[in-house]
């Protein structure tokens, strides 16, 4: 499984989150809590918002514990808003283009989980993509294919219905290949202003995901950085950072989750047709 972050608030080094912190998600990409991939290095990669109209990339197939790249442009980029992967591959091969996040135009993207079974049924997957949208498509990953679903079913104008569309409908299309239950995941996307994630499985068991619940909790994570947060600072991770109790609630099973300034919004999710 893969793990990620993301982050909303005052302008931040992209270091400040991702390299000090205690069992940041860097550190928690070479040596995770979780038993069940304790190692992410597969790849990692970064997008950030600026004063620009879509967003800076940066990917790498290298472990992110060991790129010196991204330690220093983590060092000299400031961003109010940004999404960071780590990579623990199922399937895909090793490649920059199946590295998250995914971009389309002002578009973001990670995925944490997978689409079983997904080689029975990715064609059909695909021919459903928007003509003009799968030219964009990069790489193998059943990942990318989720979020040009989620585009292609209208994620531009409405975030949660185009997500619940691009669910229903590849577990629609995995029952006719035979696969009852075919979807796990936690997501996190932005448009730049706002933040969406989502935590949702086929069986009910999704991979983790926490967020913070205020500025308070951010300082409480690391207090060092106190002066930088701003009143609407908020985190979405898919594993606790730092050592600080009580600063990460869990995100329920089967949830929708929209960071927007201070407001954090969260409400239950379900697939729905895409008819």
């Amino acid at each position: 499984m893969c793990r990620w972050l993301a982050y909303s608030g005052a302008p931040i080094l992209l270091e400040d989150i991702l390299f000090k912190p205690a069992h940041s998600l860097i550190d928690q990409s070479m040596s995770s809590k979780s038993a069940e991939t304790p190692t992410n290095g597969d790849g990692f990669g970064v997008g950030w918002y600026d004063d620009r109209p879509t967003p800076g990339l940066f990917r790498s197939i290298r472990p992110a514990w060991n790129d010196f790249n991204l330690r220093d442009l983590a060092a000299h980029i400031e961003s109010p808003r940004f999404l960071a992967h780590v990579r623990a591959t199922s399937q895909a091969v090793v490649q920059e283009t199946n590295c998250h996040p995914f971009r389309w135009k002002n578009w973001l993207f990670v995925h944490n989980g997978e689409v079983f079974g997904i080689e029975q049924f990715r064609k059909k997957l695909v021919q459903a993509v928007a003509d003009e949208l799968f030219p964009e498509m990069l790489g193998t990953t059943d990942s990318e294919v989720m979020f040009y679903l989620a585009l292609t079913f209208g994620l531009d104008a409405d975030p949660p219905g185009a997500l619940a569309r691009m669910a229903g409908f590849i577990e629609a299309t995995a029952k006719e290949a035979g696969i009852g239950e075919s979807l796990w995941m936690t997501l996190g996307l932005s448009d730049g202003r706002v933040v969406h994630a989502l935590r949702y499985a086929s069986d009910g068991q999704a991979p983790t995901l926490y967020h913070s619940r205020d500025v308070d909790d951010a300082v409480r994570w690391n207090p060092q950085l106190a002066g930088r947060f701003s009143p609407d600072t908020r985190f979405i991770v898919s594993e606790p950072a730092g050592t600080a109790v009580n600063v990460w609630v869990e995100v329920p099973q089967g949830s929708y989750v929209r960071v927007e300034g201070e407001a954090l919004e969260i409400r239950p999710f379900a697939p729905v047709s895409s008819d």
